[in-house]
């Protein structure tokens, strides 16, 4: 009963963390529940499962990192087929999203995971160690910002540059920012919108990327 007991109290109070706060209770909380839990189940064996019949060339990214919002799923692919590990397992893990991760972010403070297609980098200044940048906001997320006037013309346009030529977009707009494959624990949605792994399976994603951590991802709802 008392290791139940602090079991949910750990989880609770992932809960009241953020993207920048300290991600030691996480930690902590996926140290002990983590053990406990079985792998996750949203893992596909292969990515037409995924894909459907959406022609977008970038599914067959030699690296794809698909994160599906629903499962609380992040999964590796490679040149269109599934990454495993070297005992054979899939590369698969569970994760945890903003606090409030239901529909597409759009703006700063929201809580919100992004949906969509972006370029993922390395961000080594980031207070999380091993933080894997995520590039949001996109073009379409420009576009949508600018059709509802969270952003004006030219801030779209710079969104789009940026997108257009694979490089991290500005992070300080309307639309919000420093979205992160990040460390911390997967267990609950404690983040303010970035993608939260248990720290060994960031470390493991990390070492099945290429060099800088470029890849794309796709986040699905």
């Amino acid at each position: 009963m008392k290791r139940a007991a602090r079991r949910a109290t750990l989880a609770v109070g992932l809960v009241a963390l953020s993207c920048g706060g300290a991600a030691e209770l996480a930690r902590a909380a996926g140290e002990e529940l983590g053990a406990a839990l079985p792998p996750p189940t949203g893992c596909v064996d292969a990515l037409s499962a995924l894909q459907g019949a959406d022609p977008d060339p970038r599914w067959a990214s030699p690296h794809l990192i698909v994160v599906r919002k629903g499962a609380r799923t992040l999964q590796h692919f490679k040149a269109g087929a599934p990454a495993h590990t070297a005992d054979g397992a899939a590369r698969c893990w569970r994760v945890g999203l903003g606090f409030a991760p239901e529909g597409p972010k759009q703006a700063e403070g929201d809580g919100k995971t992004p949906e969509g297609w972006y370029r993922t980098s390395d961000k080594p200044e980031s207070s999380f160690a091993h933080a894997i940048s995520v590039h949001y906001p996109n073009a379409e997320d420009a576009a949508q910002g600018l059709s509802a006037g969270r952003i004006d013309a030219k801030t779209a346009q710079q969104l789009r540059a940026a997108d257009s030529a694979g490089v991290r977009p500005a992070q300080e707009t309307a639309l919000g920012g420093h979205i992160l494959i990040h460390g911390g624990g997967g267990l609950v949605d404690w983040t303010l919108g970035c993608i939260a792994l248990d720290d060994p399976h960031l470390l493991d994603l990390r070492a099945g990327l290429p060099k800088g951590q470029r890849a794309w991802l796709r986040v699905l709802p």
